[in-house]
């Protein structure tokens, strides 16, 4: 599910030095096959040449009002009918003052008074600009209007201040896109996803674990966050950050993963359990560090709870999705893993497939279902594959409801 496909995005771009960020956010919006037509102030054209955002978005700059790139439309009002939404960025005190007073004094102000696209304004200034009382009373004044705002960060400004002006980074702009223009066919629903590897201490230094990275379920969570649910993120220990999910909470260690899901789970609507969970564990963890000695060493290992069967036997209204990561015999066990685990469906991968499997950004998976249907899907990207698995979800609850 790609939202910012064909979706017209007008940039505006005022001057600023977090004007470089402006780069990133349209190389990605352009990946994601989105149209970007940028505007620029005469004060941005200072700091970067319109060829270098030219070039990055594949469309002719936008200039001046009394300059048009097309001589068969009123630009300004061409411009704002075209957008499916309007970002500034950096957005300046000046230009957030004008907009607020209805200015339009050059080709970005005429345009975003002629557009009914919704505006959206990522602030990047000195943070005394950004909390003086004018700046703040504009930015009310934009917000009773339905302006959207990206939050700026603290940090290090270019005028070597600490503070709060930090124009949203490049990633930021495009998740905020991408977010905003994703169907919200998920709304009521509560989902928990679990992800990432949990680990069996073996001392206070040591611990066994795998290889999984998390990038599957952080990626599930991500897209329902998106497409409206309610989100629980029960991690592991990732290797990745776990960026704009609101709930998420940190686990360690098999058992605490079982505690945790059990508290969560009466209260939600679908499970996706992908996290790699410790089938074992140590059954005498040492208090202190081990020391090398010239033997070999032997560690007798549990099992850790089953936290995917006791969900099936427990499941109530939930729709319930496992994961199955072999190296052989693929259907044979996650078919197996339906039946034993009382599951909806399974996503069923061999981690020992190119590109697909744990640390990757790509997976190669089957969905084999309940009444023994399944989807063979070929490789693609996880996140594609977490709007698969959530397609899935969102029928089955739609015959639930």
């Amino acid at each position: 599910m790609n939202s910012l496909k064909n979706k017209n995005i007008v940039i505006g771009v005022c001057g600023g030095i977090a004007i470089y960020k402006v780069l990133d956010a349209i190389s990605r919006l352009r990946k994601a096959e989105a149209n970007v037509h940028v505007i620029m102030t005469k004060d941005a054209q200072e700091f970067i040449k319109p060829l270098t955002f030219m070039t990055m978005s594949n469309n002719p700059v936008h200039l001046d009002i009394f300059d048009p790139v097309d001589e068969r439309f009123v630009e300004h009002i061409h411009l704002a009918k075209i957008a499916d939404a309007i970002l500034i960025a950096p957005a300046t005190a000046n230009t957030i003052a004008k907009i607020a007073n209805g200015f339009a004094d050059n080709l970005l102000t005429a345009t975003v008074l002629a557009t009914k696209a919704p505006v959206i304004l990522a602030p990047g200034m000195n943070s005394n600009m950004l909390n003086n009382p004018a700046t703040i009373q504009n930015l009310e004044v934009l917000k009773s209007r339905s302006f959207k705002f990206l939050s700026t960060n603290s940090g290090f400004l270019a005028c070597g201040d600490y503070g709060d002006g930090r124009m949203a980074e490049g990633i930021e702009i495009y998740n905020y896109l991408d977010e905003f223009f994703t169907k919200k066919d998920l709304a009521g629903m509560k989902v928990l996803v679990s992800a990432g590897p949990t680990i069996a201490p073996i001392d206070p230094v040591r611990y066994i674990t795998n290889h999984s990275s998390g990038k599957m379920g952080y990626a599930i969570a991500k897209r329902a966050k998106y497409r409206g649910a309610e989100v629980v993120l029960l991690a592991g220990k990732l290797s990745i950050e776990a960026e704009g999910i609101d709930n998420v909470i940190r686990v360690d260690t098999a058992d605490e993963m079982f505690e945790a899901a059990k508290e969560i789970y009466p209260d939600v609507d679908a499970v996706i359990m992908s996290a790699a969970v410790s089938d074992y564990k140590l059954e005498n963890v040492y208090e202190d560090k081990m020391k090398k000695t010239g033997d070999d060493l032997s560690l007798k290992l549990i099992r850790t709870p089953d936290i995917l069967k006791y969900l099936g036997e427990h499941k109530t209204k939930q729709i319930l999705v496992g994961f199955a990561a072999e190296t052989k015999d693929l259907h044979h066990y996650a078919k197996a893993k339906i039946e034993s685990k009382n599951l909806d469906f399974i996503v069923a991968n061999n981690v020992k497939s190119k590109d697909a499997g744990f640390g990757h950004d790509t997976n190669i998976a089957e969905i084999i279902f309940e009444n023994g249907e399944n989807i063979q899907l070929p490789k693609m990207q996880k996140v594609e594959l977490a709007d698969i698995i959530l397609d899935n979800i969102k029928n089955l609850y739609k015959e639930i409801d």
